[in-house]
């Protein structure tokens, strides 16, 4: 037999059937498959028997694959992972590559199950990696085709199932040091993105960017470091574990048992926190409440509540009042390592140890992870995600701020059983069954203030390196109250004011216009309280910039790149007309959102633990 296929699988029904009916439909037919299934709990041994498969116990994928390779007759062997696909005359050309190059080892190249660009120009990007290092260091941008001969397979001693993560780069090397290795150039895998879609993309980069950086310095990364785990969440089992879901909660919230909720919180600015804390007192008087978050958002939420547990978290890294994206990226690629090891164990531990029924999470990329790890379900609650839900109207000149947010709401929240959004706006869903729009959540003390108009403009910032916006206001004759900068000062006609929510909540009902980058918190309580806002959005931030396009399209402010004198006394002369729009903005409460939460969360929540479980990675001794 020329070729014995090789594939590990666990719960692997709804994509094994595609691997192999591709196999089935190759022109040659000299090979025999064998599954190396790690105990699945759903049909993929049946399926795997059903095609005439070999099936023998697995475990981990380099457990399975070499249990696989014991039992294989075929002289080459060829290792793929269960959701792959083969495209025409692919096993052809791995045999006349081998036989033409004299190789000992090589891997194929990949094509993505996607139509959008960015995921094709991905794996365009990998393929083109692994070609330019083929002789500089073999390796492989995971298990999407490796093909080694069987006799150099055992000289090696096959993989190593002391690693938990980069098993298919070390066998590849180290076969690789005793024979030939080659990208192949004719055989290609369709890959699926279900990776991408649940990890998202900037884990998938820091991932693999972080375990080939070390590959090429010789160390090995274990999963634990990278919060990698080997389990999927099947596209299928949401309903069937929806259905369990919703009669085995019903029947607690009957008998009065409070669930577990783990609530995650965004820790960057002030507004998630804020939100949250709104939402979890509600919570708590049902339930039992987990808190997550970092940075100042921690803190605030700490000084409120018990149980909160500290966490990483990304930030934008802002210069003169813009995104400055590189940096971003390079702080959230440099502090990421440990926030990522550190994150994912506490909540990982605080998971396995108080095993929740649900998880919330107010734009918080670990529980996203989380979610995925232990199959758990997951509400988003945010207003971020306007962005990528609802066909909101969309300001020129932005098609790049655009495209950024959009990728990275989709990167921090990945199919959620429901996304609950809060705006003042209110464009169509594009996906109403799985998501409402509601009015933002207030703090009760806003709730219960009576606005009046007094003789000073608040004003409030959240990025400390746009200090040089408030200098220009020192030109106007007119009282500032300012926020944002962590200091108690005055200085002319501005009065510098550390963060204190009894004290901003005096300074806005009192205020007579409020000046904000494009925060949702501020913009939204000014609106309620029927302060004209002169919003100017941080450059390159999407989110602030359609707020503040929104202000404006409503009447009831400005938006503007800059803080500009003469706009500024030009939209204080304006007062009056946005005060008119404002008054008819009718009143609101939390009623709504709190309604909903409460009822996803009966529907949702997961309070039958025989499938909480994931995998145990091996570690090396």
């Amino acid at each position: 037999m020329k070729i014995s296929i090789i594939i590990p699988a666990y719960n692997e029904e709804e994509y094994l059937p595609k691997l192999l009916e591709s196999i089935e439909k190759q022109d040659f037919k000299d090979y025999e498959v064998i599954i190396a299934d790690a105990n699945s709990s759903d049909n993929t041994r049946e399926i795997a028997e059903s095609y005439g498969c070999t099936v023998v116990d697995g475990g981990l994928p380099g457990v399975g694959r070499n249990r696989g390779a014991a039992v294989a007759k075929g002289e080459l062997l060829l290792f793929l992972d269960s959701d792959l696909e083969l495209t025409e005359g692919y096993l052809e050309n791995i045999v006349e590559d081998f036989e033409d190059l004299n190789l000992g080892i090589a891997i194929t190249q990949m094509t993505a199950l996607s139509e959008k660009k960015y995921v094709q120009a991905l794996h365009t990007w990998c393929n083109w990696f692994m070609i330019a290092s083929e002789s500089i260091k073999p390796h492989g941008a995971g298990c999407y085709g490796i093909v080694a001969r069987r006799e150099l397979h055992e000289k090696v001693g096959g993989f190593d199932e002391d690693l938990d993560y980069g098993e298919d780069t070390d066998y590849i090397e180290r076969i690789a040091e005793i024979s030939n290795f080659k990208v192949l150039r004719n055989a290609y895998v369709i890959v699926s993105t279900r990776r991408l879609e649940e990890d998202g993309l900037l884990t998938l980069i820091k991932q693999y960017g972080k375990s080939t950086i070390n590959d090429f310095r010789g160390k090995r990364t274990s999963a634990d470091e990278l919060g990698y785990s080997f389990e999927h969440e099947s596209e299928n089992s949401d309903d069937e574990s929806h259905e369990d879901a919703i009669s085995t909660t019903e029947s607690n919230l009957e008998s009065g048992k409070r669930l577990k909720i783990f609530y995650s919180v965004c820790g960057e600015g002030m507004g998630h926190a804020i939100r949250s804390s709104v939402i979890i007192t509600h919570l708590l008087e049902k339930h039992d409440v987990y808190i997550f978050s970092s940075e100042r958002a921690y803190k605030y939420l700490d000084e409120k509540f018990d149980n909160v547990y500290e966490i990483g978290g990304f930030n934008t890294v802002y210069e003169n009042n813009e995104v400055n994206n590189v940096k971003t990226f390079l702080d959230a690629l440099k502090v990421s390592p440990g926030d990522l090891k550190n994150g994912y164990r506490t909540l990982y531990k605080m998971a396995r140890q108080v095993k929740p029924n649900i998880i919330i999470s107010d734009f918080e990329i670990y529980a996203n992870l989380l979610s995925k790890i232990l199959n758990l379900p997951l509400i988003s609650l945010d207003n971020i995600h306007m962005l990528a839900e609802t066909e909101y109207e969309e300001p020129k000149k932005h098609k790049t701020d655009i495209f950024t947010a959009n990728a990275v709401a989709r990167i921090y929240i990945q199919n959620p059983k429901r996304y609950i959004l809060t705006s003042f706006f209110f464009p169509p869903l594009k996906h109403p069954q799985k998501a409402a729009i509601y009015p933002p959540v207030l703090r009760d003390k806003i709730l219960k203030l009576e606005s009046e108009k007094g003789d000073h403009i608040l004003v409030y910032q959240t990025s400390t390196s746009s200090l040089n916006i408030v200098e220009g206001l020192k030109a106007i004759d007119e009282k500032f109250i300012v926020y944002g900068f962590n200091k108690d000062e005055t200085d002319g006609n501005l009065t510098f004011r550390s963060f204190n929510e009894d004290l901003i909540y005096e300074d806005m009902r009192t205020s007579k216009a409020v000046i904000v980058n494009g925060g949702f918190t501020t913009i939204t309580e000014a609106i309620y309280l029927k302060k004209p806002v002169y919003s100017t959005p941080a450059h390159k931030n999407f989110e602030q910039i359609l707020n503040g396009f929104y202000v404006e399209k409503l009447g009831y402010g400005e938006v503007h790149e800059d803080l500009d004198i003469d706009k500024l006394e030009k939209f204080l002369k304006r007062l009056d007309v946005y005060q008119k729009n404002l008054d008819k903005v009718e009143p609101w409460t939390n009623d709504a959102i709190l309604k909903d939460l409460d009822e996803s969360i009966e529907k949702y929540a997961k309070t039958n633990y025989k499938h909480f479980h994931s995998f145990k990675p091996h570690h090396r001794k």
